[in-house]
This record gives structure tokens, sequence and C-alpha cells, in this order.
């Protein structure tokens, strides 16, 4: 008999599909089409079961569109461009293209002993010269339609490392490689403008049926829709103008602050107006006040993120500026200069409620400014004292001295009362607004896609032509290796590659050297898999077959921003021409898989740092783990996240070259349900293999059977045709974890039976067919020992028989006075009365009875049978 080898299998069945292009995507108009799509992973060189697990959820979807007859499109892609392959060039000297292109040759390499059915004719990475060029197209075409600007910002800026940080690089204040507090400083920067689109991705979040309902609340959240009201703070009469110079402010309100608000209805509870360091009037006070050029210059210092205006030290400064609430002229409040308020929310410019503001509070107790209450709970009239009352909008409260004559009612109720009543008196406006900013994509990097802009002295910024694209990195200077562990970019010192003639008047002119956001390469990758080699992005055509996304799988940890700037890419494509009307939004179902974790083995290093160890270097005995090296006792921190910096990662490679492909995918399906985490374990893979050894085996048996037909071959082919029905629900609902529980009962129902020969082949081989999406080499290898025509692969998906799931008989438990004593197995349509015979025959029954009649006999059909004696 045949053993299960899935060495020797999954190399055989692995170039068994290589050779018919099995997974080669074609367009093909007879066939409806299925676009599966994983998130791409960065090169980082070594695949872990994280990646495992995203691409084996993929792999079954697309096997299973493919065995029910769709044109199947399923690629891979690396994400390459970003700071950690420049980090490794200043570790190791080497070059960030040599780094992420060997990273990318490792992790292919890995991929494919998993046996995905990827088409990786389509593969590119984000750094391939090819691709980046089409998206500098792409960036010129933006810009032509108005979809792109450059102006003055605010950013993070690292002082060592000489670059501008993503708020998700700053942590605690701190650049994420050099350690460096990080300040703000404006630079020219270029952006998107995705604001534009704040609605349309807000109300468009409605009809995205088959995305995650957390996923469409955090991107709700983000773009963060408001309605306030915005109205003036006037000067004081009092004021002497020539301190602001209000005459130059000609592009401001030049008798009062203008401030946007959320909450108008605590304006009675108003202690000072707060403005940001970047304000106008800040700036201005600046350039003539050294006390105010000290403090503004410290408040640059701190970063841009909100965790680090939130949890940051408030700072203020009494500018001396007065300005009149405007509900009462004889009420002065002071205005302040405040280090978290920002200008590029509202109009840089709040009035602080401390009574109902955490933030607002903190900062009038450090600088003993007053706390006025405006409401208080319902139950309760205690004055806040070091903790602001904030209770939800929803939450009738009890106003005090509010102008529009509230006494009780919610916070929602009281802004929509505030606002109209301003409107009404003339001396405010409601304002809808949202938190979503412009999207800042410059960075002052070398391994990015250039912006293929010019600055030209002559010009002005002008766009390069497209037939000069790809405007390509360069690899050395001038032969010499570009060295990367001098701070700061690049490109800004490379003369050969900066100094250019400027595209509309021909003169000396120097290139943008910043790069695009690496956010960029990802937000439009899925539009380019369907025309990978297309000399413009996308191909009409293809882009009209493939797109949309049909199954869009990845980490919740990209819920938000990949997912948002994916969705105004391909608005912007759209209006572009690069792809049609429907892709708009281009995800029709996203599915968010858990995370794979492993236990983390550590003990206390000599320098009191602890020192941590892979699974390998263990060895666990009753509950204890203990080094192999030297049998000493290590700490065990359970099922954490795999991470290398822990060491609690487990190898892919040495899973299949232990077990099989096919161990790992099903260990990794099998074990919960694919939305939360999974724990690998050594036991539990090495189950998962013992199964699939006794899979095999079972199928070798019924090849090899010669009983003849009998009774039981109904009965297994009615447990076949449910195994089928359930099977196929698991996978079209991503219950894989229920459909591998269903395929357990049904191995066992198969091993047990006494069936006949012929009945034992078919259920053998539909096992194999609902097995293949999650053991595509094993099922390949049974289809081939039960004589399956071709590759299990290219056979259609099995069809569950209704009138086999229809049980011919139905089993009723006995009860006798409430408890279970027996049960029988009757025709599902047998009369009450013949029941009634067969349960009182019964030899529980009877011996209960003992020769007397039962007090009642109750026949509920199909369900159950009541005594009561």
């Amino acid at each position: 008999m045949t053993r299960y080898t899935p060495a020797e299998i999954e190399a055989k069945w692995q170039a068994a599909w290589e050779k018919a292009s099995v997974f080669k995507a074609e367009r093909d108009p007879a066939k409806p089409k299925y676009y599966v799509l994983e998130m791409f992973p960065y090169p980082s060189g070594k695949l872990h079961m994280g990646h495992v697990r995203n691409y084996t959820m993929g792999d079954v979807i697309a096997r299973y569109k493919m065995s029910t007859g769709h044109n199947v499109l399923h690629p891979m892609g690396f994400d390459a461009f970003g700071m950690p392959a420049e980090n490794a060039a200043m570790a190791s000297g080497g070059h960030p293209k040599d780094w992420t292109y060997s990273n990318i040759d490792t992790m292919v390499d890995q991929m494919k002993p998993l046996g995905l059915s990827l088409d990786w004719s389509r593969m590119f990475a984000t750094c391939d010269v090819e691709y980046y060029g089409q998206q500098q197209a792409l960036f010129l075409d933006m810009l032509e339609k108005g979809l792109v600007y450059r102006k003055n910002a605010v950013v993070n800026w690292d002082p060592v490392d000489m670059t501008v940080l993503a708020n998700e690089q700053v942590e605690n204040g701190r650049g994420w490689r050099s350690g460096a507090l990080v300040e703000r400083r404006e630079l020219t920067q270029w952006f998107f403008k995705i604001s534009d689109m704040s609605e349309e991705l807000l109300s468009s979040l409605d009809d995205l049926d088959n995305w995650p309902a957390k996923v469409r609340l955090m991107q709700e959240n983000w773009i963060g829709k408001s309605r306030g009201l915005q109205f003036t703070f006037k000067y004081s009469d009092s004021e002497d103008a020539s301190v602001l110079k209000l005459t130059n402010f000609t592009d401001r309100n030049t008798d009062g602050i203008e401030v946007y608000t959320t909450r108008p209805d605590t304006l009675m509870g108003a202690s000072f107006v707060g403005i940001s360091p970047d304000h106008p009037i800040a700036k201005q006070l600046e350039a003539e006040r050294a006390d105010v050029a000290e403090f503004v210059a410290e408040c640059r210092k701190g970063g841009t993120t909100e965790e680090a205006i939130e949890t940051g030290e408030k700072l203020g400064f009494d500018t001396g500026i007065k300005v009149k609430h405007p509900l009462n002229p004889d009420w002065e409040l002071p205005v302040w200069i405040a280090n978290f308020i920002l200008m590029d929310y509202g109009t840089g410019a709040i009035f602080a409620c401390p009574a109902h503001d955490q933030r607002d509070l903190d900062f009038c107790r450090k600088y003993d400014l007053p706390v006025i209450d405006t409401f208080f709970a319902l139950d309760n009239d205690t004055p806040v004292a070091n903790e602001a009352f904030v209770p939800p909008k929803t939450e009738k409260v009890r106003w005090v001295n509010h102008f529009a004559g509230l006494t009780e009612a919610t916070g929602e109720e009281a802004i929509n009362t505030t606002v109209d009543f301003a409107e009404q008196q003339g001396w405010g406006k409601g304002v809808t607004k949202y938190r979503l900013r412009d999207w800042g994509l410059s960075r002052q990097r070398y391994w990015g896609c250039p912006i293929p802009v010019v600055h030209c002295p002559t010009c002005g910024v002008v766009p390069e032509k497209k037939e000069n694209l790809p405007v390509e990195l360069p690899y050395d200077e001038d032969g010499k290796a570009i060295d990367f562990s001098v701070p700061g970019n690049p490109l800004d010192r490379h003369p050969s590659w900066r100094n250019c003639s400027c595209p509309k008047c021909g003169g000396d002119a120097q290139r943008e050297t910043d790069t695009m956001d690496t956010f960029v390469d990802s937000s439009w990758y899925f539009a380019r898999f369907t025309a990978p080699r297309a000399t413009t992005p996308t191909e009409q055509a293809d882009a009209d077959y493939w797109m949309n996304v049909d199954q869009y799988i990845g980490g919740i940890e990209h819920a938000i921003l990949h997912l948002l700037y994916s969705r105004f890419f391909a608005r912007a494509m759209n209006i572009t021409g690069h792809l049609p009307e429907k892709s708009k939004e281009p995800f029709d179902a996203l599915f968010t898989q858990g995370m794979v974790t492993h236990a983390i083995y550590k003990r206390e290093g000599s320098n009191g740092r602890p020192v941590y160890y892979y699974p390998e270097q263990v060895e666990l005995r009753d509950g204890k783990a203990f080094l192999k090296e030297d049998g000493c006792e290590v700490d065990i921190v359970p099922s954490a996240k795999m991470s290398k910096s822990k060491n609690n990662v487990v190898d892919p490679l040495a899973i299949i070259s232990a077990y099989g492909a096919d161990t790992a995918r099903w260990f990794v399906l099998s074990d919960s349900p694919p939305e939360r985490d999974v724990e690998w374990t050594a036991s539990g893979a090495e189950a998962a293999y013992k199964h699939l050894t006794r899979v095999h085996r079972i199928a070798a048996e019924a090849a090899a059977s010669e009983e003849q037909a009998n009774a039981n071959d109904e009965q297994l082919l009615r447990e076949m045709h449910k195994a089928i029905r359930d099977v196929t629900l698991g996978v079209e609902s991503f219950g894989f974890n229920a459909s591998i529980a269903k395929l357990y009962g049904f191995t066992n129902t198969l091993a047990k039976s006494k069936a006949g020969a012929d009945a034992k082949k078919e259920a053998a081989k539909t096992l194999a067919q609902l097995m293949a999406p999650m053991t595509p080499h094993l099922a390949e290898d049974m289809w081939q020992l039960l004589g399956g025509d071709g590759l299990v692969i290219h056979a259609p998906w099995p069809v569950a028989d209704e009138a086999m799931l229809v049980e011919a008989n139905v089993t009723l438990p006995i009860q006798i006075n409430g408890k279970r004593r027996a049960e029988i197995s009757v025709p599902k349509d047998m009369p009450k009365e013949e029941v009634e015979k067969i349960a009182l025959a019964q030899e529980a029954v009877a011996k209960a009875l003992d020769g007397a009649q039962p007090k009642k006999l109750i026949v509920v059909p199909g369900r159950i049978v009541n005594v009561v004696i």
C-alpha cells in the first residue's frame, strides 16, 4: 500500500500544476471572473506562520472558486520601498536595492513550497522601475487633474536622520530609528487632496456590506465628520491694534479671532481663547517679541502626532491680548498660545471650556485660569475638581445658565440648539468639518519612488514630461557607492542626478529630491496586477474585466490608512481614466484575519535585559520550559504575537521539511475561526500530520476495496452529501475551521463504513475534492489513487443532492417521567399510532410500566416520545 510521503507528493504535484499552467490568469469572457488578493508582504527576508495563514486563506478561496467554474486571478507581489532597507544599508554598508531584491528571492523560495495557487508571472515589487515609473505617470495625471498640490506644512522632523517622519514613526515623541526627540518643522511638502473626498469616502462606507463592521467604524472615526459652530471673538475695545498690526492680515478676519468648535453648547464655560503656535497671530508676535519666539521654538520641539499632543506637557503663553465674549461684551477672555492646538484643524484657534474637556482643565489648573461648570449630571451638582465632566453626547444632563434657555437636554440636543441660536442671532454659522486631513506624501529619503517634478529658477515647479519617465533612482554616485551612513537624503547630495534640464524651457534646473510615502506604492497595486506589464498604469480592457477585487484579505492593523488611501486612489484613478466607474470602491469584500501566536521563552541576562530563545532551543516538560543546551528552566509568556525580536517565530520551511506544506496549511486553518488568533504548537502540528497520514491510508484502502454493494452504501452516500453541504457552507462563509471539523467527522464515517467498494471510492474521491482547497497536494494524490480524471483542481466542485439530505429514518429519544431511557429509529413519516406501539415494546418502557398502562403517551413527530407513568 502507498505511504504518505509529503516531500515526494508535494514536489510532484507542484511540478504538475506548473507544467499545466493551472494558475496562469488570462481574460476569458466565457467564464465569470474572481479576483482574490491577500495584502502583499514587505520583503523582510523571512516568511513566518502569519504569512502562511494569510496566504493559505486566500488560496482556499482561489482553489474553491476555480472548482466552481470561475476564472481566478490570484497574484503576489512585494511592498518593497521603505526605511528598513535604508536602515539595513546604514548598518551593513550595502545598498537598499541589493538588500531588497535578495530578500524577495528568499521569500519567493519560501512561498513556493506552500503550493499556493499564485500566478507568479504577474509578480512585481513596488521598487521595480517598471512599477514606479507607472506610478510617476499616475502622479502626473493626478497633478493635471488638481488632485495633487504643494504647500508649507508643519511636519515631524527627525534632527538626526534629517527626514520627515509619518505619525506612525514617532514613538513616545522620538524618531522610531534614531531615538532623537522629534521637532515640529515647517517645510514645503506635496499633498494629495484626499480631504476633498471626505464626504464621499464616508457615505460610501454604508455600501460596503461585505466589510467587517469594526473596520467601517474605524474608517468612519478617522474621517471624523462633525457639525460645529464657527464664529469670531472680537478684540476688546481697549486693545491696541498696533500691537497686532491687524492691517497685515489681508487673508484673515481683522476684527477678531475666528474659532471653530464642536461643543458650542459649552460657550458659557469659556475660560480663554487659545491659538496654535503656527497661527498667523502667533507668527506675527514671534517676529516682534523675543519671549514669544522663545516659547514657540519650545513648542516646535514636540511632535505633531495626536498621541504626542495629548500625552505631552501642556504649555501656554499669555499674549496679553483680550477678546470679547460673543454673548456678553463686558466679559473679556485672555488669548493664549497653546502647544496642543493644531493649525491644520478648524481655524487653528479654539475657546477652552475646562469643566468639560480634560486637556483644557489640565491647562487651566496649571496656569490658574477659571473653571466654569456649564452642566451637571441630573443627580449630582458637585463642581469639577481635577477631572472634567465629559458624559456621552447622548446622555441627558442639567444645564446651568445656558444662553438659549436649556434646562435638561442631551449634548446632541444642546449643540443643535446652540448652532440654531447663533445663526438666528447672526453671530455664528453652523459648519460641518472633517477630521481627515490631506495626505502628505513627501519623504526625505532615497529608497522610494522619486516625485517626477523639476524646480526651475525661471519656470518654477515643472512636471516632468511623460516621455522622460521613469525618473530612476541612481544606484551609485558617479561610480562610487552611495554612502548611506551620512544622515539625510542621498539624493540631495547627488549632483549628477539632482541637476537636470527644465522640461519646459530647457534651462538648468534641479529635480525634486523628495520621494513618495510608501503608502502610495500600496494604494494602487491591486489595479496594476490586472495588467502588470502594461506601458500605462492600467490597461482598460484588463481593468474592466478583472476589477473589482472580489475578496481582499489582510490584517486589522491596515484597517485605516492603507484601506482609506486605496479607496482614495481608486477614485483618483477613475478621474484620471485608469479605472472604471465601478471600481471607485476597489474591494467588494474584506476579511481581516487573526494573528498566529506562540509562547515566548526568556530569562534575565547578565546585563539585566531579557534573553529570548527560539522554540527549537527549548524542551517542554510538565508545563515548564527548559533549555536543551544546559537544562536551565526559562520563563514562559503564553500565546504572544510572533515577533522576530522575541524569537518566538516558527520557520515554515522547518515545518514543511518535517511534516509537509499540507500539514502547515491544515493546522493554521483548523485550530480556530480565521478572524481570531491561532496559537502554533508543536503538538498541534504533529496531530495534523497524523490525521493527514490517516486520510491518505483511508483513501488507499478505499482504492483497493473489493467489497460488494450492500445496505450500508446509502447511509455512507447520505453522509457524503451532508459533508458536501457543510464544507461548502464553511468555505463560502470563511468558516474554514468549521469545514475542517466536518471533514474530520466524514473521515471517521468513511473509515468505519462497511459499504461496498464503489460507494467507498465515490466517498473517498469526494473527500479528496473537499480537502483540495486546504490540502491540495494530498488531495491530488488521493484523486490519482482513486482513479479520478486529470487533476483534482480541474474537477468540478461536488454539489449536494438535496434528496440525499432528507433522512428516511429519524431517531426519537424516549423519556420516561422526564428522563431519557431509550431511543428508537423509525421511518420519518410513520403514523403516531405505529410509533406508540414500537415505543411501548421497548424493554426499558415495558420494565418501567410493569404491566400497567401509561398515564400519558405523547409522541412529538420527528422529535421525541414522552411516557408518563
